[in-house]
């Protein structure tokens, strides 16, 4: 209690320091006739400031669980361990260690590569094996998610332990996370994911000490612990109910975009109808009243197949007065119907309506009968069996390439619980090369940027304010790549060109930034207190370049349907001991930058062109931090992992 009275403490001064500092620099000190820089610095300096208070917010209610419940000694467990292309013997290793679980349980080896040597690993262990059923054969993969969705309707355990291929679980993992079940609630407990080998100095930065320990307990605090991929134990209730809830809510988007175009189609049909007579006006708006009445049906709840069957009655009933009035027209017609826009997207193999090329389809001048049979064929065409699709219900989301959170995410709105308990349970691999470690945070940004802009947490319904927060709180820290870039430009402009972003670095500069800095600094000695969080300090913004490219692939993925990819981490090192100077490339000229700006600041003061001691001494001093900041990623390039020992 006293250290969270600490903690509390701190985030109140971090927060107020903050905002007075903040605030008197958008009123009182942005230097607009230097606006291009001024603007985008304070700016950058707001970001970093709600970045507080998101913070501050999670460590608020930092949760400390105790001894956790006794479980239910009859609880039926699936442990699904998922692999693509890791070697045999490593995945052998953790189905072998997974088999020593003490708790009744079945182990299973999800086998994403359909590898017969995996197969004839994992007979001779004794533990099940599944890959993929022929219903995937060219139909989306989804990758790990498709994995595990494959696997849920292969096994029937009440709960499912995920593991990655190389996560060795403690004998008692089971023992120590089944007790929380007991409430009837709760759909996840997440435990650590903890590397063993990772050195004490962590140059990589893979043992995330601050994420798990006080940031989970703190999203803990707000029911907002989320899944992690691995070493978690999940309800499969919760995931089914998820599957039917998700399934249910794309086929109706489907049908409403549909239901959108159909009106958009009559609107245009209503125009020309009276050249063909009173009849076909009064079909036509027959059918109008026939969207609008589908529609207000969906937005009251009605149910779906009622709905469109009713739909296409009305539609038929029209078309069939119609018939015989229009055939000059119904060849082309035809034609553009049988392209009718709704499909399933390649990359995700989520639902889809092409919004624009239904916009193209409802501008073409229909006859009144094709226009009939469009409108009734649009949504006919939305596919509720989803035959495009291996299975039609998929529990684990699929909308990001990081599953876990999305799935979390959707849980938590339908009502769900999740716990995290703080106990290393599982041991893994982490990334040994610079590259290898690069790819991985990518794979993470971009997922995390896609849930974003697909399912943006601040206005999902069925989340709190808290776990709305909490969601947007790790999608937002994805954005510092950008803050991070007007960081550095803005100490290069002054001490090289004397371009003032401020109205005046002086005292009144120093006694508002001072307070907020040192406050900040102490509030995460108190958060982590006995954890090293400085190499996590460092990655947030030394990967500025991994950050910025994630945003805008992120983007482009979700706005103009461009891959990604999936790449699955390696779990040995990669390359050779030439440096990496590729993958350091920005980092190196922004360091280079930085140093000769130091150099010229000194020099412009020396000689009188700078006029400003405390200006050049808080620009030296801002290059300086930067500079030990972004050392980390020279480290990185340069660790080479001690040879294992057998």
């Amino acid at each position: 209690m006293t250290r969270q009275l600490l903690v509390r403490t701190l985030v109140v001064l971090t927060l107020t320091t903050g905002t007075v500092y903040v605030g008197w620099r958008w009123l009182y000190s942005v230097n607009w006739e230097n606006w291009w820089i001024a603007v985008p610095l304070v700016v950058a300096e707001t970001y970093a400031l709600v970045d507080a208070y998101l913070f501050g917010l999670t460590v608020w209610r930092s949760k400390r669980r105790g001894e956790p419940p006794r479980p239910d000694p009859g609880a039926t467990v699936d442990v699904l361990i998922t692999t693509y292309n890791e070697p045999v013997d490593l995945v052998a290793a953790t189905a072998a260690a997974a088999r020593r679980i003490t708790h009744p349980h079945t182990t299973w080896i999800l086998d994403d590569g359909a590898r017969p040597e995996m197969a004839a690993a994992a007979e001779r262990l004794g533990v099940g094996y599944i890959t993929r059923t022929e219903g995937w054969t060219n139909r989306p993969r989804h990758a790990k998610a498709g994995n595990l969705n494959n696997a849920l309707f292969a096994t029937e355990g009440e709960f499912l332990l995920i593991l990655d291929a190389d996560q060795v679980p403690d004998p008692r993992i089971l023992d120590r996370t089944l007790g929380y079940f007991t409430d009837p609630d709760v759909a996840l407990v997440q435990t650590p994911q903890w590397f063993t080998n990772v050195e004490d100095a962590d140059p990589l930065g893979s043992q995330a000490p601050l994420f798990y320990g006080p940031i989970q307990q703190g999203k803990d605090g707000w029911n907002a612990a989320f899944f992690c991929g691995s070493n978690a134990v999940l309800r499969r209730e919760a995931l089914m109910q998820l599957g039917v809830v998700g399934y249910v809510r794309e086929v109706e988007a489907g049908v409403r975009a549909a239901l959108r175009a159909a009106g958009r189609i009559l609107r245009r049909a209503a125009r020309t109808a009276d050249r063909y007579g009173p009849g076909t006006v009064a079909a036509v708006e027959e059918v109008r009243a026939a969207v609008a009445t589908a529609s207000r049906r969906l937005a009251d709840g009605d149910d779906l197949s009622s709905v469109t069957y009713d739909f296409r009655q009305a539609v038929d009933a029209a078309s069939r007065r119609l018939v015989g009035q229009d055939f000059a027209g119904i060849e082309a017609d035809l034609a553009a119907i049988a392209a009718l826009p709704v499909a399933v997207d390649d990359e995700l193999g989520e639902l889809v309506v092409n919004e624009r090329a239904l916009d193209r389809l409802a501008d073409r001048e229909f006859s009144p009968l094709g226009a009939l049979e469009s409108v009734r064929a649009l949504v006919t065409a939305v596919d509720v069996d989803r035959g495009d699709e291996a299975q039609p219900m998929m529990p684990m989301a699929t909308v990001s390439v990081t599953e876990d959170m999305a799935t979390c995410m959707r849980l938590h709105a339908l009502g769900w619980s999740s716990v995290y308990h703080h106990e290393i349970l599982a041991h893994g691999l982490a990334p040994e090369d610079l590259g290898t470690m690069l790819t991985q945070r990518l794979r993470w940004a971009q997922g995390t940027i896609q849930v974003m802009l697909r399912e943006n947490p601040l206005v999902q319904r069925g989340l709190s304010l808290g776990q709305r927060l909490m969601y947007f709180a790790t999608m937002w820290s994805y954005l510092s790549g950008f803050a991070a870039v007007v960081f550095m430009v803005a100490p290069v402009l002054y001490l090289c060109f004397g371009v003032l972003p401020v109205n005046a670095y002086g005292m009144e500069f120093l006694e508002r930034f001072v307070p907020y800095m040192v406050v900040n600094q102490l509030l995460f000695a108190a958060v982590g207190y006995g954890v090293k969080t400085w190499r996590g300090q460092q990655y947030s913004f030394a990967l500025f370049p991994i950050w910025i490219r994630a945003c805008w692939t992120a983007a482009a993925n979700v706005f103009w349907g461009r891959p990604l990819g999936f790449a699955v981490t390696p779990k040995s090192r990669q390359g050779g001991d030439a440096f990496p100077w590729r993958l350091v490339l920005p980092q190196l000229l922004a360091c280079t930058a930085l140093v000769i700006a130091c150099v010229v600041g000194v020099v412009r003061l020396w000689t009188g062109a700078a006029s400003s001691i405390i200006g050049t001494g808080v620009n030296v001093a801002w290059v300086a931090y930067d500079l030990v900041i972004m050392s980390v990623v020279f480290r990185a390039a340069l660790y080479r992992p001690a040879p294992a020992h057998n």
